[in-house]
């Protein structure tokens, strides 16, 4: 088929413009990762905008971790992940599943009370009061049980196991199974790409956690990465008390947001194409 003027025309510009949005998100993060890399007195002598480096040296990164409890940090964000994950697919397949079957006894006025939760929440201060009644302060279970259900998540997982064949259901109840064992053996291995959608929203948010660890966490042992990134960013804008205390320079600053970054970059385009199809399935229904 051949295109008219009017076709090639509306492809350039559609071309153009994507190739100036991919630059526009590409160029920032090649600008950290380089300065990462390069020499503290060519970043100066730059101006500080390096794109290329013309000499590569590891000695910010060498730096990072000799002189911060970045690694300290990592391992408790690794935890708060992994963990927190876990428990949040735990408990948002038991409440889809429970919501997804219509024979559910006031399903109607539960589907209302979490809908109402996403106009509505209980507040800040009403939250830490909470997390402090019930002695959660300074442990890394506060990072995890007051966002364990996301009602956004469960009705996306609630649309899609509603998208399941009824008659499996139907032929598991005539051999006797109940329901966990129809939720465990049948439907959670026919969502494998819903499960796992909700499950990088959920650890991304995981590993980006940081209101909430400023919030309840005061023990520097259990800060997680974010917090222990932002510090770094920070330092250099603070006054020093002595001359002993260290200022972390930009090449120090940029491999920490790489450190922080890197794991989310590598884990993603395993996960990408289980991503793309679990949102489809999540949201066409019929």
């Amino acid at each position: 088929m051949v295109n008219s003027a009017s076709d090639r025309v509306f492809s350039r510009v559609s071309y153009a413009i994507l190739a100036i949005v991919g630059l526009a998100a590409v160029i920032p993060m090649l600008y950290v990762f380089s300065v990462s890399l390069t020499p503290y007195g060519e970043v100066l002598k730059n101006g500080g905008y390096v794109l290329i480096p013309k000499s590569i040296t590891f000695e910010a990164y060498r730096k990072l971790f000799e002189t911060s409890n970045i690694m300290r940090s990592f391992y408790v964000t690794i935890f708060l992940t992994v963990a927190g994950t876990a428990v949040n697919l735990t408990l948002t397949a038991l409440t889809a599943y429970g919501l997804s079957r219509k024979k559910l006894p006031m399903r109607s006025l539960f589907l209302y009370m979490i809908v109402f939760t996403l106009l509505f929440s209980g507040g800040i201060i009403p939250t830490y009061l909470i997390v402090k009644a019930t002695g959660l302060l300074d442990s890394i279970w506060a990072l995890i049980l007051p966002n364990a259900i996301s009602s956004f998540n469960v009705l996306l997982m609630k649309s899609f196991f509603e998208n399941l064949p009824e008659e499996l259901f139907e032929s598991s109840r005539m051999d006797g199974a109940t329901e966990f064992r129809i939720l465990w053996q049948i439907v959670v291995p026919l969502s494998k790409p819903s499960l796992i959608t909700i499950g990088l929203f959920y650890a991304v948010g995981h590993w980006n956690q940081f209101f909430s660890a400023i919030m309840y966490i005061t023990d520097r042992t259990l800060y997680p990465l974010q917090v222990v990134v932002r510090e770094i960013l920070t330092m250099a804008q603070q006054p020093l008390e002595n001359a002993e205390n260290m200022v972390p320079t930009v090449t120090m600053q940029m491999s920490a947001v790489v450190v922080a970054s890197l794991p989310v970059f590598i884990v993603y385009p395993f996960l990408q194409k289980h991503f793309t199809k679990g949102m489809l399935l999540g949201s066409v229904k019929g």
